[in-house]
């Protein structure tokens, strides 16, 4: 894939796309909003059951690392598993392209019908393609099952960027504990940081997206806030079942 430097300079008023960054987005919008709306709605629970601050501080420092922990783990064996199935797949493919060659023109041949090219041209494109080896692998891995060399991701790219992003956002609901010995007032303070940080989350994707920046903000924080405020009355609703 050629780079902008590669292609000179840009055309004025030509908007770059995101980069390679794209494939990481899901992993900095999940963590750290994971990280903001778990944690707040843990220490929201345990809060409403009637802990006292130094308990909802080792909880909320507990869910913090095993959230961080949990959410490496996971990034790092999900992405490796696909990315394992694409390289499965693309050894498969070469197998097809070898002992299969004209079934897998004809399943070119639909696919970019599919797209819009008809008649000579589809022919046209179709040949060309045919005719590179590394090209029809490329343009069947990309058409057949969606993989692009530069859209992959990084195993260990995606694992970090989701646990450090995931304890940042587990900090705004874990820090007030430590500061306020009166746990009300660091749920307070908690769900005004966690607040802040899910409007923000929601605002700065669509730097991305395109969207409304407020529209998305506010929905992240209307849904973060919403369950917070359920998770405080069923920790205050367990507080009143056991006394």
């Amino acid at each position: 894939m050629a780079t902008a430097d590669q292609l000179g300079e840009l055309p004025d008023g030509y908007e770059s796309h995101i980069g390679d960054s794209r494939q990481y987005m899901r992993d900095v919008i999940l963590g750290v909003n994971d990280g903001l709306v778990s944690t707040f709605l843990l220490v929201a629970v345990v809060v409403g059951g009637g802990l006292d601050s130094t308990e909802v501080l080792l909880i909320g420092v507990a869910g913090a690392l095993a959230g961080m922990i949990s959410m490496s783990i996971g990034e790092y064996l999900a992405t490796k598993a696909q990315d394992q199935v694409f390289d499965a797949e693309i050894a498969l493919e070469k197998i097809h392209l070898r002992d299969h060659r004209q079934h897998e023109r004809d399943q070119l041949f639909h696919m970019l019908g599919d797209m819009g090219l008809e008649g000579e041209n589809l022919e046209t494109v179709v040949g060309i393609i045919d005719s590179n080896d590394e090209a029809m692998l490329n343009m069947h891995a990309a058409l057949e099952f969606g993989v692009v060399d530069g859209e992959r991701r990084s195993p260990y790219t995606a694992a970090i960027a989701a646990g450090l992003l995931f304890l940042v956002g587990a900090l705004p609901s874990v820090v007030p504990f430590a500061i306020w010995d009166i746990t009300t007032t660091g749920l307070l303070v908690a769900a005004v940081l966690a607040g802040v940080g899910l409007f923000f989350v929601g605002a700065i994707k669509t730097l991305h997206t395109k969207k409304s920046w407020s529209i998305s903000g506010l929905e992240n924080l209307a849904l973060g806030l919403a369950a917070g405020v359920l998770s405080f009355f069923v920790g205050r609703g367990f507080e009143l079942l056991i006394t």
